[in-house]
């Protein structure tokens, strides 16, 4: 892989090997695999080709989702009952204390009431805590998770931060609720962006990887993904054939653009579309390095590369899709009008040769 870029490359600013999986937004630090030596960009590293095997064998991918922000006393309680069933689970804060049964968990409540009250800093709709809910695939091995987010609390926040962590095993996705003090011991307020959360992906992966599981934590666009998963919502409302407001106005907006004969791309459509195309030349430029070195290991690692390239999923967008869709009824009319208009004209030839 050469480290010189073709003359209309839309990102010059990143190194070639952190194209496909870095985020649009720069992380706070780098990550193991940001290589800062010129040098090194003319070669694949050990750390970058095991990147490479995870993402073309489709490791799976990790979850790391904020949940929601508690802004009251009353609601950080509500929030700490629910995710310890009501004193039934126990908890586990960041000093390694378990909170077992009501008590533990009234001594936690009135503990982060208490500096909640004493907070004269606090803006009214501040958030007192940052709730998180960290997940793998089913099957996964739920000890290892809960042992990967103990250690990824403690590297995130332990620092600087109470929390607490409980997991949960009644879903068939092991996963595990945490619960962070928005107040550090510093007086800062822990406010992440998107970024902060894929720096926390990255590391929960991490974790998992050091307890034996296979894990990733890649961007959407890695994978040849364009479209953004659809809100919980909006989800529920399709489950009970329900049609969402938004689905409403998307297909509204396509029909008009028809009628009117609008059907040019957006920019942001042909942004999307230039980003992907990119995406896949670096990986071929990755094969292709690879392919170069001799070695059956890295031979057999771009072909892996070749056939993950092959199977991306076509570009499309949620435009694209009811652009799609809205032909595929035009034709299915089109199609039925034809074998209507075709057995009335057998109808009639019938009747006449009577």
């Amino acid at each position: 892989m050469s480290g010189r870029r073709p003359a209309d490359d839309p990102h010059p600013e990143l190194p070639p090997i952190s194209y496909v999986w870095q985020t649009p937004i720069r992380r706070p630090r780098p990550a193991e695999w940001d290589v800062a030596d010129r040098a090194e960009l003319e070669r694949l590293t050990p750390s970058m080709r095991a990147k490479l095997k995870r993402i073309v064998k489709r490791a799976p991918e990790v979850m790391v989702k904020i949940t929601g922000r508690t802004k009251s006393v009353e609601h950080l309680k509500s929030h700490l009952e629910y995710i310890t069933r009501n004193g039934e689970l126990a908890g586990e804060t960041e000093q390694g204390a378990l909170l077992a049964g009501r008590a533990g968990l009234k001594d936690l409540q009135s503990r982060w009431a208490d500096d909640a009250a004493l907070d004269n800093a606090r803006r009214r709709d501040g958030s007192l805590s940052v709730n998180v809910i960290l997940s793998m695939p089913a099957g996964t091995d739920a000890l290892a998770v809960k042992d990967a987010t103990r250690a990824f609390a403690l590297e995130s926040f332990g620092r600087n931060h109470d929390f607490v962590f409980v997991q949960h095993l009644e879903d068939k996705h092991p996963h595990v609720h945490l619960t962070v003090r928005s107040l550090g011991y510093d007086g800062k307020r822990l406010n992440p962006r998107k970024s902060d959360l894929q720096v926390w992906r990255e590391r929960f992966a991490s974790e998992l990887r050091l307890r034996g599981i296979e894990a990733e934590a890649t961007p959407r666009r890695t994978r040849g993904k364009v479209r953004k998963a659809d809100r919980g919502a909006v989800l529920a409302l399709r489950k009970r054939d329900i049609i969402p407001y938004v689905d409403r106005r998307a297909r509204e907006e396509i029909l008009g653009e028809a009628r009117d004969g609008k059907s040019a791309a957006r920019p942001w459509e042909l942004r999307i579309k230039s980003r992907q195309e990119t995406i896949r030349h670096r990986y071929m430029d990755y094969a292709s390095e690879l392919e170069r070195t001799g070695l059956a290991p890295d031979q057999t690692l771009a072909r892996q590369i070749r056939e993950f390239v092959r199977d991306m999923p076509l570009i499309e967008t949620r435009r694209h899709a009811l652009r799609k869709e809205l032909a595929d009824f035009v034709e299915s009319r089109r199609k039925r009008r034809d074998r209507d208009c075709s057995k009335r004209s057998d109808a009639e030839k019938q009747d006449r040769e009577k």
